[in-house]
């Protein structure tokens, strides 16, 4: 193939890590092709991020207009009308598009072709018949919702992170599987705006990857709003009409039952998204769960292929997908060896509350011992208790030096508060920076702000016999500073 078709960097996937992947890479000057086998923006702007939190926004306006009465504001006959909150949801992506078309990219230096890849060697693929030859790779295909190994599931065509978008009426029962991060979003929407709502989760708690405390109060909040939370429970068998009612059969605390659901929704996890790109043609190995093995330089076992995004096990989240797949970009076309932090990596669940974590772990789990902590609940943030919002937390994990070392966040706009803790736990800082720093107030950072200044008032108060004696001998001195004045 004549060297002028040869790309410095092919990248395979639309997604979050392969926009800014290319773009990365196209301005550092490389030769950039994009291809994409359906449309640009991938999970995060179709199905993921923006439909979901504008379906959360229209939740949490019919939440806050019953529940307004707790401020003394009455508020009387709210309706929810799906198909115009539909509309809302699929305005947010129209708005938003544009950022991800193929014209904004072309506009970027990269060119985009449509078509389904398949690597064919070690720096070639193949695009709907098409020969593409490369000297560096980027593979970003994502990943897709997973379907469990349930008798009766896969017949029931239930609806996933990726189809329920197309519900216009709201569905009177919907159950839920999974009590992860989707199905807790999904859930509480869906009862905010009306549905009899039932979540089932196999392992003891939802969120089971969040703090206990974290995991309680969401349970809590979505009890609140109306969804039977069903937590140990195991789906054993599904029945039903396709796309349509049906009833699931469950083994929980009680014993076998059965429920009954005019939709089914299934959030259980996602699985790496490898099916079509034949990943062994390219000596490029994936691990035992399917996902695309990489070091941490994001570098896949063939040397001109790296991988960003929902196809490794690095990352799980929008914002890891892009800095990825910066990272991975510049290393293939510059010869780096940048590596990934594992560490400061923030997540967030759209919950009411939220729940935002960062770092290691605020809690003792796995067999881990318990690290030391320090926590202000939110009925002692002053934010929070002129809201009437006073269902939260937060705590900081601290290490040696009172170092924050990871963070809990639960409560509204927890996700704002935890920016400043990720480079709190990135840099290293102690409380001590954290409580020396002036915040705004009334905000909802108070809490780990004042998190941080109950740590340092601890330490504190273990020096006062030294610092008693050292005022005392400032009294002793007989003027303000430790100094007598002048005559």
């Amino acid at each position: 193939m004549a060297r002028e078709h040869v790309w410095d960097l092919v990248v395979v996937g639309g997604g979050t890590a392969g926009l800014v992947g290319a773009r990365t890479a196209a301005a550092l000057g490389a030769r950039v092709l994009m291809a994409e086998r359906d449309r640009p923006g991938g999970d995060c702007l179709w199905t993921g991020c923006v439909p979901s939190k504008a379906l959360l926004a229209a939740a949490a306006r019919a939440a806050e207009a019953r529940t307004a009465g707790e401020l003394g504001v009455t508020v009387t006959g709210v309706t929810v009308d799906l198909a115009a909150v539909m509309r809302h949801v699929r305005g947010a992506i129209a708005a938003i598009e544009p950022e991800d078309s193929p014209a904004a990219l072309e506009a970027a230096g990269v060119t985009v072709r449509r078509g389904t890849a398949r690597l064919t060697g070690p720096a070639t693929l193949d695009l709907d018949g098409r020969p593409v030859a490369f000297r560096a790779a980027l593979l970003a295909t994502g990943a897709s919702p997973a379907l469990p190994p349930v008798p009766g599931l896969r017949e029931a065509a239930p609806l996933t992170s990726e189809t329920v978008w197309d519900l216009d009426v709201l569905p009177r029962r919907l159950v839920v599987l999974g009590g992860g991060g989707i199905g807790c979003e999904l859930g509480q929407a869906f009862a905010r705006l009306g549905a009899a709502v039932t979540l089932v989760e196999a392992l003891p708690r939802v969120l089971p990857g969040e703090d206990p405390d974290a995991s309680a109060l969401v349970a809590a909040a979505l009890r609140r709003d109306g969804v039977d939370v069903r937590t140990g429970t195991r789906v054993t068998a599904v029945s039903g009409e396709p796309g349509g009612a049906g009833e699931v059969t469950v083994e929980g605390p009680g014993g076998a039952a059965t429920v009954a659901f005019d939709r089914l929704l299934v959030a259980v996890g996602r699985r790496p998204d490898t099916a079509a790109l034949d990943p062994a043609a390219a000596g490029v190995a994936l691990d035992d769960d399917g996902y695309v093995r990489v070091d941490d330089a994001l570098r896949t076992t063939n040397p001109r292929v790296w991988a960003a995004g929902d196809l490794t096990a690095v990352s799980r989240w929008t914002h890891t997908a892009g800095v990825h797949g910066a990272t991975a970009a510049a290393n293939a076309v510059l010869g780096l060896r940048r590596t990934v932090d594992r560490r400061a990596v923030p997540r967030v669940t759209f919950t009411d509350p939220e729940v935002a974590a960062v770092g290691a772990p605020t809690w003792a789990g796995d067999g881990a011992p318990a690290p030391r902590t320090v926590t202000r609940r939110a009925e002692r943030v002053d934010r929070a208790v002129a809201e009437g919002r006073t269902d939260g937390f937060a705590r900081l994990a601290l290490g040696p030096r009172s170092r924050v070392e990871g963070a809990t966040v639960v409560g509204p706009r927890a996700g704002e508060a935890l920016a400043e803790l990720t480079l709190a736990v990135r840099k290293g800082l102690r409380t001590s920076d954290l409580a020396g720093t002036t915040h705004p107030y009334p905000t909802h950072g108070d809490g780990p702000w004042n998190a941080a200044l109950d740590d340092v008032r601890s330490r504190l108060a273990r020096a006062r016999p030294a610092t008693a004696a050292w005022v005392r001998l400032r009294r002793l001195a007989g003027a303000p500073g430790g100094q007598r004045s002048a005559r």
